[in-house]
């Protein structure tokens, strides 16, 4: 089934999974080596029918690891947008082949780390955008679906449900539910198959791959006053996105360069990073609903002007990108990290974990990852039927791996009092 699945999944790239000069090997037998940390299935089906899939790499490939974070990479989402497609084979095949060789940084990723890839989530776009192929490729022609959805509109607008009612001291801002209003309207199927995957995991982070620009974008995407093309519309993390942004910017070759003649060049002053809506403002994308409704903080990279490079330019593209994909996945492991528990040693699911002044919570599976920037923070974790417990974090500017935090809440009998213990915890 795994290499069944696999020839498919390379049939996304419509060529070998090698660099130029090199000789290519067969799908199967490449993947046949790294069977025992990655699998491949399947999220759904395009509208015409394609599967939608995903490469997933683990040191136990299939299931949730306790404390082992999720994250997430997505190519192709507008079809004409192929470069981060490629990008994310040459990861599969680069994670694999360092993986078999010993690389010991990809196998502290893999082993520590579970990654999931969907090179392409609009491949009924993608067909139409290769059958011109990359000399006659329009700007437009083959982004959206084969029902001209575009799927980055696709996804509820929570963002103007937050804005309406984010002043409310009752309403919570975050795990926003889905308008049942949303459903009236047309949802892609390749929408619906993501929004099912991403609320069936626990991603903790996640970067969408775009083309027509050189720059990392983060929520919100849609501006807090929508008449207003351009305005800073920050979200509760702010700090933590730019910080994801910078990983993959800084990273790159290029992207934070202050090159003027280059693509990008207007991003220049701001080192290759910005915020969405101070960009242009759209409702329905996908990482405002990542952000809005999951735990999961979604950045969107924009990997350059050319949609649609030719073949003899993939492999320098993934030169000039290796790195940052790396380093985004290896960010993952930031901030604190812990599992919530009764006095019996019973994980908690549906526990809540805040940070004092920052007005959204992440739920638990009875383990948590929150991403958070250095400095000191006050996390509260509570679940419904036992005390709140708090605690001081302090997060130093060096720490290269999550701080370990974890919770014991006790049972309490109804009606449920807010009774507070205060403990002091650094991180490991």
């Amino acid at each position: 089934m795994l290499l069944r699945l696999l020839g498919l999944f390379l049939a996304l790239s419509g060529s070998c999974w090698c660099a130029p000069q090199q000789t290519c090997h067969p799908g199967d037998e490449l993947l046949a080596k790294c069977s025992h940390i990655s699998r491949v299935y399947s999220i759904g089906r395009s509208t015409e029918g394609r599967d939608l899939l995903v490469i997933e790499f683990s040191n136990n490939p299939g299931q949730h690891d306790l404390l082992e974070p999720e994250v997430k990479l997505i190519g192709n989402m507008h079809g004409n947008e192929v470069l981060g497609r490629e990008l994310l084979i040459y990861l599969a095949q680069y994670l694999c082949s360092e993986y078999t060789l010993g690389n010991p940084r990809v196998q502290t990723i893999i082993n520590t780390t579970r990654v999931h890839i969907l090179a392409s989530m609009n491949p009924d776009g993608y067909e139409l955008a290769a059958a011109e192929g990359h000399l006659l490729n329009g700007w437009t022609h083959g982004r959206t679906n084969a029902q001209n959805i575009d799927l980055n509109r696709n996804f509820p607008d929570l963002t103007s449900v937050f804005y309406r009612n984010r002043r409310s001291r009752h309403y919570r801002t975050d795990h926003i539910p889905i308008p049942d209003g949303y459903w009236f309207d047309k949802v892609a199927p390749e929408t619906f198959a993501v929004m099912k995957w991403i609320r069936s995991i626990p991603f903790v982070q996640s970067a969408s791959l775009h083309g027509g620009e050189l720059v990392v974008s983060y929520p919100f995407d849609y501006s807090r006053h929508p008449h207003e093309e351009k305005m800073f519309s920050p979200t509760q993390d702010e700090r933590v996105f730019k910080q994801l942004a910078r990983t993959y910017a800084d990273a790159h070759a290029t992207m934070s360069d202050n090159d003027t003649d280059r693509c990008g060049a207007i991003f220049y002053r701001t080192k290759g990073i910005i915020n969405g809506a101070l960009w242009y403002s759209f409702p329905g994308g996908m990482s405002d609903f990542n952000y809005l409704h999951t735990n999961c903080l979604e950045i969107t990279v924009e990997l350059g002007c050319d949609k649609f490079p030719s073949e003899v330019e993939l492999y320098p593209e993934w030169k000039r990108n290796k790195e940052a994909l790396l380093s985004f996945i290896e960010s993952v492991h930031r901030g604190i990290k812990g599992v919530v528990k009764d006095v019996h040693g019973n994980g908690i699911k549906d526990a809540t974990i805040s940070v004092k002044g920052i007005r959204k919570d992440i739920t638990t599976g009875g383990d948590y990852w929150r991403l958070l920037s250095a400095g000191t923070h006050i996390v509260t974790a509570t679940a419904k039927g036992y005390s709140r417990v708090s605690k001081r974090v302090h997060l130093p500017h060096s720490l290269n791996k999550a701080g370990r935090v974890d919770f014991v809440l006790k049972k309490m009998s109804p009606p449920y009092a807010l009774g507070v213990t205060f403990h002091r915890a650094d991180s490991d």
